[in-house]
């Protein structure tokens, strides 16, 4: 009888733990509560800036590549306006656009960051991914600031990097 406590509570204990990993977890933002309206008689100042992301990077060859999880951080560096994206688009190594994580303007408010998170096993994105970021911000308030920070961790070792956004237009 103590066996099959035992044995139960083990496997309890296993299936407590599962994680769901994949693409269908739920988005960690919710971009529908942060829809706005953006009128052309306010005066703001408009940019676009990309950023590179690493879905994959090489690993001994170029036919050998390692899997990486991309937290893309997008940060609004004003204490006291509330910064708005319009486009906020994932293109792969080949230019095709993954997915516009956006149809309509959305805010950060002052001061705020918020993340998108690519898994791991989402290797959609290749060696050569990319964001693409239109944002609008008050006169006078700085611009955000755009981060990929790519990681990994097998075993004892870990590898992590960080990208910065470079402003286009």
């Amino acid at each position: 009888m103590k066996r099959i406590v035992v044995l139960f509570i083990v496997l309890f204990g296993f299936y407590s733990c599962n994680e769901t990993v994949g693409n269908d977890e739920h988005e960690k933002v919710n971009w529908n509560a942060r829809k706005t309206t953006v009128k052309s008689t306010d005066s703001l100042v408009s940019g676009k800036s990309y950023l590179s992301v690493y879905s994959q990077i090489y690993s001994y060859s170029q036919h050998k590549t390692y899997n990486l999880t991309a937290m893309i951080s997008i940060r609004n560096t004003s204490d006291k306006d509330s910064m708005y994206l319009s486009q906020v688009n994932y293109y792969d190594t080949h230019g095709s656009l993954l997915k516009a994580y956006i149809n309509n303007p959305v805010y950060l408010t002052p001061m705020e960051t918020i993340d998108i998170v690519i898994n791991e096993v989402d290797i959609a994105g290749g060696t050569g991914g990319n964001f693409i970021f239109n944002w609008e911000t008050p006169q006078d308030s700085p611009e955000p600031i755009f981060e990929g920070v790519m990681t990994s961790t097998s075993g004892q070792q870990g590898l992590s990097f960080l990208t910065h956004a470079k402003r286009i237009d």
